[in-house]
């Protein structure tokens, strides 16, 4: 088939979204299918172009065999919701011009968000007699208003409509979770139009070598006995991260039990919030807590390999819409999780169903300290729950994934 994947993140940003369309178009093309993919220059997650790039219009380069055709759009320095609108709907407007001039596929992937990409490709499937999947990999519009960002209205009705919009003429809408199918069903798609893709767990993902050990806890005076709880990726506002600077100073009040000398927490990421996180720890510190750049891989997988426990949080508000990948990837390196989410999302009850981790609601410092110390006290439980992650994760194995998703892609 000539498919056309069509998304704003690709690689070589490293989070995020980008690492799933990257892995898709690759494994497709690995499959004999003609694939490209139309893009933007990396920018996330640190919302920063790199210099090279911030004055190109346009540029087509190829990774693994696949054509990636990246188009300018606009990044914020600081992204305010107005500023988000505009972001999406310069991508939009070049991408679109961009795909114009290419030629037609059979199918095309629009990779969600953003939103708006579903009514250019409604125009693109009908000037160039063609259809498209719309791939949700983020319910925007209810995220927007169960964070506050956007406030019932004209404007949230004006996103509902471009939704349906874009569900409505789309050939099937696929969600990376169950809840996400609800929502479809409830927004009025077709049961058979309703795709279960989820994301998987990364082919680069791959257990430390044992000798790295050590190197990440040693660069950072991490004592080798302390209890190590550990997040990585994005610091926006749907991660909630602040309950984790507000839990960490009060860590200092409830002493480890066992054989940990002490808790640790390491938020290692980029993103919008990183500087409020910045300032909230100057203002007032956090006991053992430290705050890190975006790791380069190797430094990545080093500090899971050496962590105790993987964090996974999510704002209250946004557990119905979003499902965050990163779980998968801690899940995969052999680390327990400890989670902070509302009960009744699909993280929390992954969390349950896998029995791997502890699940805290959402904006409970206090809860997430006691957490990290009732969790020093149980060392068995803890190897207990990484020996049920790794049997439930093998159910998001990349090629599972991407086989099933190719063959639903083959029926059309």
């Amino acid at each position: 088939m000539k498919i056309t994947s069509w998304g704003i993140n690709y690689a070589p940003e490293p989070t995020g979204i980008a690492p799933y369309n990257t892995e898709l178009c690759e494994f497709l093309k690995s499959r004999g299918h003609e694939i490209s993919m139309v893009t933007t220059f990396s920018y996330y997650p640190a919302w920063a172009k790199l210099p090279a790039d911030r004055w190109r219009f346009y540029r087509t380069d190829t990774k693994e065999g696949v054509p990636i055709h990246r188009c300018w759009h606009y990044v914020p320095a600081k992204a305010t919701t107005a500023r988000r609108i505009l972001h999406e709907l310069s991508f939009g407007l070049t991408s679109f011009l961009r795909i114009l001039t290419l030629p037609r596929a059979d199918i095309y992937i629009v990779v969600s968000p953003p939103l708006f990409l579903g009514i250019l490709a409604r125009m693109v499937a009908f000037l160039k007699r063609s259809r498209y999947v719309f791939h949700v990999q983020d319910l925007q519009p209810d995220a927007a208003l169960g964070l506050g960002m956007v406030k019932s209205g004209a404007f949230m009705r004006l996103l509902l409509g471009i939704e349906r919009f874009s569900y409505h003429h789309a050939v099937a809408v696929s969600g990376i979770s169950e809840s996400m199918l609800v929502a479809f069903e409830r927004k009025g798609v077709p049961v058979e139009k309703c795709w279960y893709f989820p994301n998987w767990v990364s082919r680069n993902v791959a257990q430390m070598d044992p000798a790295t050990h050590h190197s990440f806890r040693e660069s950072h005076g991490i004592p080798p006995d302390a209890f190590l709880a550990v997040y990585a990726g994005n610091l926006g506002r749907k991660q909630g991260l602040r309950v984790l600077v507000e839990a960490g100073r009060l860590l200092k009040e409830n002493p480890p039990g066992g054989r940990f000398s002490s808790i640790w927490i390491v938020i290692a990421g980029a993103g919008v919030m990183r500087l409020e996180l910045e300032q909230e720890l100057a203002r007032e510190p956090a006991p053992n807590f430290l705050l890190l750049s975006l790791l380069p891989e190797p430094a990545y997988r080093a500090m899971l390999a050496e962590a105790t426990v993987g964090i996974v949080t999510q704002a209250k508000g946004s557990g119905q819409v979003v499902f965050p990948s990163k779980l998968l990837t801690i899940v995969a390196a052999g680390l327990p999780v400890l989670s902070v989410a509302e009960a009744d999302s699909d993280l929390a009850r992954s969390v349950a169903k896998g029995n791997f981790g502890v699940n805290v609601p959402s904006a409970q410092p206090e809860q997430v300290a006691q957490a990290m110390v009732n969790l020093t006290r149980q060392p068995d439980e803890l190897q207990r729950m990484a020996e049920n992650g790794r049997r439930w994760v093998q159910s998001f194995s990349a090629d599972k994934i991407l086989g099933e998703f190719e063959e639903k892609l083959r029926s059309l």
